[in-house]
Parts: C-alpha cells; sequence; structure tokens
C-alpha cells in the first residue's frame, strides 16, 4: 500500500493533532496515519478513498488537499 499525502490547514498544535488523527484512524480502511504538525502534512495508508480522507478532516473543522499519490 502506498502512502497519500495531504496538506491539512488550520493544525496548531498537538490537541489538534491528536484530532486529526483519532478522525482518520476511525475511517473504515485505513492502515496508518502519520501526521507532520510543523508541515501541516498527513500521510496515509489504506485502502480509504481521498475524498472520504478530505471530508473526515473537514467534518473536524480543518481544510486538506491532496498532495500526491
Amino acid at each position: 500500500m502506498e502512502k497519500r499525502l495531504f496538506k491539512v490547514e488550520g493544525m496548531m498544535c498537538n490537541h489538534c493533532r491528536a484530532n486529526v488523527e483519532k478522525a482518520l484512524q476511525q475511517l473504515e480502511g485505513v492502515t496508518s496515519v502519520e501526521v507532520d504538525l510543523t508541515a501541516g502534512t498527513t500521510a496515509i495508508e489504506g485502502s480509504v478513498s481521498d475524498e472520504e480522507v478530505i471530508n473526515s478532516i473537514t467534518g473536524i473543522g480543518y481544510s486538506a488537499t491532496k498532495l500526491s499519490n
């Protein structure tokens, strides 16, 4: 499974990072979540769609865009 990278706008602290991780880990098909607070990115592995990832992040109050495949 390849990692997909998403830019997440609005994460300011470790609490924000934890919120994003928790939301994404609850998605069916996600096998790995790595949030880099400093870079403002999230790397996802699993059989979840890009749309589901973005919807999950925006659903908790952040904005997200896909950066790479």
